[in-house]
């Protein structure tokens, strides 16, 4: 099954940081995003690739296009123009770049994906959020509903502590940044069926979370699976940062591999 990646928006949250590189391309741990995003995947198993460009996408083809030879050893005889690669520690990854263009949608960079997926189910994600997930247990969700499309739901962690007291203000209950308010958004992790393309009805400018997801619910051929463990997006300056933190301190819930 090939995964999908959508890497081609302009990420202007991230300013700080996207003026000068993709989003998708912020590192965490001196890594890519797109990089840990890809490695949760091969974790389970999934190798095969297709990354979906549009904002600065040649620096994500230059990445790729390096890869190889930067987790390699080797050595250069400069004067016979001859390289030779003593060992390397590649994942075995096969990676698919498509443009997209620069300003499609969602749902447009989705289908220009169709002729490298033709008639076979796959999945897609954001190249933005990393998640403890289990891609497995996700596929085999969707699987037995038999449905054209699964979602991964999440809670995403609140801004600000709840307090919970009487009239008199004597606090019984405080939770420090609880889930929102009960509330379930998409994360992402998506596990289609190749029918989804019936639904990307306008072209480039298809939003893919808006009319192919509302008029999938109302086919009922959407359900959602709901992930209880960590999720985190990178939207913003201070969401990089935090994941940073996590890392450097060894307690990234989402390095599985």
């Amino acid at each position: 099954m090939k995964v999908l990646i959508l890497a081609g928006g302009l990420g202007t949250r991230l300013a700080e940081e996207t003026t000068i590189i993709p989003k998708p391309m912020v590192e965490i741990g001196g890594y890519p995003i797109l990089w840990h995003i890809m490695k949760l995947y091969s974790h389970y198993g999934f190798y095969e690739f297709i990354i979906l460009l549009g904002y600065k996408g040649y620096l994500i083809k230059e990445y790729f296009a390096n890869y190889f030879l930067h987790q390699s050893n080797v050595t250069f005889d400069l004067s016979n123009n001859k390289m030779e690669i003593h060992e390397h520690h590649c994942e075995p990854w096969k990676v698919t770049l498509i443009d997209t263009g620069q300003n499609s949608m969602t749902g447009g960079r989705l289908l220009r994906a169709k002729p490298y997926v033709k008639d076979e189910p796959f999945m897609l994600t954001y190249g933005d959020g990393v998640s403890d997930i289990n891609i497995n247990a996700l596929i085999k969700f969707h699987q037995n509903h038999k449905r054209s499309a699964t979602v991964t739901a999440v809670q995403p962690e609140g801004r600000y502590g709840t307090i919970v007291s009487n009239q008199d203000g004597l606090i019984s209950n405080f939770i420090e940044k609880p889930p929102g308010d009960g509330v379930w958004i998409n994360a992402g992790f998506f596990v289609l069926e190749s029918k989804i393309f019936d639904y990307l009805t306008e072209g480039d400018a298809t939003v893919f979370e808006r009319t192919p997801l509302e008029s999938l619910a109302e086919d009922k051929e959407l359900y959602s699976y709901k992930h209880t463990g960590f999720w985190k997006c990178m939207d913003t300056l201070r969401d990089k940062q935090q994941l940073q933190e996590i890392w450097d301190r060894d307690q990234a819930p989402w390095r599985v591999w």
